[in-house]
């Protein structure tokens, strides 16, 4: 298990931060946009429709919602040191899934495991 540069952990950092930030400002229009739209639809297919879309947008940022509470985690990991280290087998991660998945908190292998076992499982 290899301790992370101070380049490493800055890379992540600022990759985390960044998309916690984008996360965040995109929260914040949804909030704006629905306290703002002070819209009164007569018609029930316009009401259906708006109110389609509204939900549609509340799941993205549910979703959204819980990848913030993931990154604060991560950048939580970066500042004790435990982040790209796999919370299962104890193994780097490696930097190909952290980039693309920073997140993570399991390696490949351990979360193709945890996969395998779902599947079997049924879930």
């Amino acid at each position: 298990m290899a301790t992370m540069t101070k380049k490493r952990k800055d890379y992540f950092k600022k990759l985390l931060t960044k998309r916690l930030d984008d996360l965040l400002v995109e929260a914040n229009k949804t909030v704006t946009g629905m306290t703002d739209q002070g819209q009164n639809f007569p018609d029930p297919t316009d009401r259906a429709s708006l109110e389609s879309d509204r939900n549609f947008t509340l799941r993205i940022r549910d979703r959204e919602r819980r990848l913030i509470a993931k990154i604060k985690n991560a950048l939580d990991r970066l500042d004790i040191g435990t982040f790209g280290i796999c919370e299962e087998c104890g193994e780097d991660i490696s930097d190909k899934r952290l980039k693309a998945r920073p997140v993570t908190t399991l390696c490949i292998n351990c979360k193709k495991k945890q996969e395998n076992q779902e599947k079997v499982k049924g879930i």
